[in-house]
Parts: structure tokens; C-alpha cells; sequence
């Protein structure tokens, strides 16, 4: 059997966009719910659709949801990390938190908002912990918060650098994310073990795609690709530009020292300050 990589956009939505146990089982997995604050049922919301930009356009997949309590949810596969993201997810986040009340309704109707998103990418650098949860605390007491926002970024590269996660079911769906794409024949079996995993895995079956799918999904990486090197050759940019601008900066210094110690060379040798100066080229 032939498999196709989840975290393609085409794959993903499929997956979680169109079964709501499957989205269930990986949300109640994968978000920081507690026992009682599980998932019963959740029902789709249609995506807002986000202005296409020069950069990220290509790997952004949204999936969000509302359940019994009214919570609402929003899930992303993001191939790509850039600094501009974090702060787009807050935006997206917080936008659908307002945007629950009409006018006049009270305050007290708003429900919390979960942002989830899975990256196929590292942002934490000097972290080696994939999981990264926010949410609004009390700074001085931190067992107090404010119910509202919360946010989790999963980093997949970082999966198996740490050893502080030990919820099987976590695991077991970021393995399945991270580790199935067109190379896997057979499934591990922990994965056929988990009905829900289970199915994902048979939705994620090259021969449920048409031909046309299929093209659609290739091209899918080859915008992922050409963003990596979009992204690559803007922080090389970046990089060889400051490193011009440091040796510029450090050749004034040198010259301006160098000025400085001929100058008073000058004077010792019994010239005048100004009459050095004018020698030197000082002005």
C-alpha cells in the first residue's frame, strides 16, 4: 500500500476537515484539555479565507470547529516557519473570539478560543521541547489565568528530542503526522491500533485520490518548495547583508583610530594641531 503525506494541505483537510471523530480524537490528543474538559461532539465552521501573501500563502491549512460547550477551534498545518506567523495566529484567534457576539449581547456569552498549530518546521531554536502552550496568566501567580485565548505550537523536527511527554495518544498522532508520507508502504502497527489513526491512515491512501488530486498535491510541494527557498535566500540576504555593513562599520573604526593616533604623532613631531589636521584630511 501507498500512502501520501498528511501534512500535505489536500491530505490534511480531508483527514480533519471532513471527520469529526477523527478531529475529535486528534484534538482532545493533542490540546491541553483536562478530564473533564474533553471534546463530546464538534460540528464544522466554514474558514475564513486569508488574503493570499508573497510569502506563507502556499502553506496554510485551516481547520475550524465549534463543540457542544462552545468552544471554538482552529487548527494549521504550517510547513514554514516565519516571524510573522506567531503573530498571524494570534490575529486569526482573537478575531473569532470577537467575532462570536452580535451587537448588544452580553460579555458573558463569549466561549474560549483554542488556536492549534502543527509545524513542520523549528522556531524554538535554543528549546529542545516541541510542545509550546500560551495562555493569559497572572505573572506573579500563575495558577491564575484568564480564560479566553490559548494557543499551542507543536514543532515536529523537535518530536523525539524530549522524553517529557509521555500521553500515548499525543505521541502516537504527531508520529503519524510526522513520519507518514510517500515513502511508507506499511504502518506501524500502534497506529492501526487507534481506530481513529487508523482510518486517517486509510484516507491518507494514494488510491483515494484521482489523477487531478494527485497533480494538485504535487504542486502543493512544489510551493512549499519554492517558499524554503524563498525564506532561504532572504535570510541569506539578510545574513551576508549585515555582515557587509559590519566590516564597513568596523574599517570606519579602524580608519577613525588609525586617523586619531596619526594625528597625535603629527603634534608630537612638533606640528600644529590644525596644521596637522589639514595633512590628514580632518575636518
Amino acid at each position: 500500500m501507498k500512502y501520501l503525506d498528511p501534512k500535505n494541505d489536500l491530505v490534511f483537510k480531508r483527514i480533519f476537515g471532513e471527520h469529526p471523530r477523527i478531529l475529535k480524537s486528534f484534538l482532545n490528543a493533542v490540546l491541553p484539555l483536562a478530564d473533564d474538559e474533553k471534546i463530546d461532539s464538534i460540528e464544522y465552521l466554514t474558514p475564513e479565507q486569508i488574503p493570499e501573501l508573497t510569502i506563507l500563502k502556499n502553506s496554510i491549512v485551516d481547520v475550524k470547529c465549534v463543540d457542544t460547550k462552545g468552544r471554538i477551534f482552529i487548527v494549521e498545518m504550517q510547513m514554514n516557519w516565519s516571524s510573522a506567523f506567531q503573530q498571524r495566529v494570534l490575529f486569526n484567534v482573537s478575531k473569532a473570539y470577537v467575532r462570536q457576539l452580535e451587537k448588544r449581547q452580553n460579555y458573558d456569552l463569549l466561549h474560549p478560543v483554542y488556536g492549534l498549530s502543527i509545524l513542520d518546521d523549528v522556531f524554538e531554536k535554543n528549546s529542545i521541547d516541541f510542545y509550546h502552550h500560551y495562555k493569559i496568566v497572572n505573572i506573579e501567580n500563575t495558577t491564575k489565568t484568564i480564560d479566553g485565548l490559548q494557543l499551542v505550537f507543536v514543532e515536529l523536527p523537535k518530536l523525539f528530542k524530549t522524553e517529557k511527554y509521555k500521553d500515548k495518544l499525543l505521541i502516537l498522532w504527531l508520529r503519524f503526522l510526522n513520519e507518514v508520507d510517500e515513502k511508507t508502504t506499511t504502518l506501524d502497527s500502534e497506529f492501526l491500533s487507534i481506530p481513529e489513526i487508523k482510518e486517517a491512515a486509510e484516507i491518507s491512501e494514494v488510491q483515494a485520490y484521482t489523477p487531478d488530486q494527485l497533480e494538485w498535491y504535487d504542486k502543493f510541494w512544489d510551493g512549499v518548495r519554492v517558499e524554503k527557498t524563498f525564506i532561504s535566500q532572504s535570510l541569506k540576504s539578510g545574513y551576508e547583508s549585515g555582515v557587509e555593513k559590519g566590516i564597513e562599520m568596523g574599517i570606519e573604526k579602524g580608519i577613525e583610530k588609525g586617523l586619531i593616533i596619526a594625528l597625535q604623532k603629527l603634534i608630537e613631531s612638533g606640528i600644529s594641531e590644525a596644521e596637522a589636521k589639514k595633512i590628514l584630511h580632518i575636518h
